[in-house]
């Protein structure tokens, strides 16, 4: 795998990890409260249910994306002998 293919399959998947966690995350906050606060300027949204659904979202995005790049990164690792590139650190 190249230094070029783990940047494609790492960034790729990451995004495709954010996007898949913030869809399961919506189905659970819809069957544990209701509608997801789409628009946080609405009356309707109070800023406890705004800052709520930040908070959340944000963490469960992070996370899903950063286990992705850290599984891909060991992939690549084991099957290299050697961290990509990409992921040294400096």
């Amino acid at each position: 795998m190249g230094n070029t293919l783990y940047k494609l399959l790492g960034t790729g998947g990451a995004v495709a990890a954010g996007v898949l966690a913030n869809k399961l995350l919506a189905v659970a906050w819809r069957k544990a409260r209701g509608d997801v606060p789409t628009n946080p300027e609405s009356d309707e949204t109070s800023w406890a249910e705004a800052i709520t659904w930040a908070l959340v979202s944000g963490a469960t995005i992070g996370v899903a994306r950063l286990a992705w790049r850290k599984n891909a990164a060991d992939y690549y690792r084991k099957s290299t002998g050697h961290l990509p590139a990409a992921a040294q650190g400096s």
